[in-house]
């Protein structure tokens, strides 16, 4: 079944507000002076949605494992190539959890995400290195942080 999204752009401004099947709205525009910077740009918005999409798959993951992480936040980064079209070559994804989570628990749900589940993450794998790591502050007080996977165009290393 193919995913449809209606954009609507302001050619005077570069700005894009795109809206989906189910009417949500996606605003993007340009830095300045093309834009006033009014919302994210394309390459933040694909970076979000990375974000979005793998912190779905480990969080419905962990409360399958009844597991209680307390916060919850995720860090993407990524390095651009220099020359144009200044695609993503590689990127950082770390999830940040806190509460009473089991690290082999929080470690199988990232390597599920980047390896098998996240649409996202295997398009962007075609093209970057992607590494998938957390950072986890235990409810005993303890902390532990890991890289779990990389996944690229050469395929997935589970860690």
């Amino acid at each position: 079944m193919p995913t449809t999204i209606i954009a609507t752009v302001d050619p005077a401004r570069s700005r894009v507000d795109a809206q989906t099947e189910h009417a949500q709205l996606i605003s993007m525009d340009a830095d300045p002076p093309e834009g006033d910077d009014s919302a994210a740009g394309p390459k933040e918005a694909l970076l979000a949605a990375l974000a979005g999409c793998t912190s779905m798959d480990v969080a419905s993951i962990l409360r399958k494992k009844r597991q209680a992480a307390e916060t919850y936040e995720i860090e993407v980064s990524a390095e651009s190539a220099e020359a144009y079209p200044r695609v993503f070559t590689t990127i950082t994804v770390e999830h940040r959890l806190s509460g009473a989570v089991e690290t082999e628990a929080l470690r199988r749900a990232i390597e599920l995400s980047a390896t098998r589940y996240c649409p996202v993450s295997a398009m962007l794998s075609a093209v970057a290195t992607i590494e998938h790591r957390y950072r986890l502050a235990g409810a005993d007080g303890t902390s532990q942080a890991a890289l779990v996977a990389v996944t690229g165009p050469a395929g997935p290393r589970v860690v």
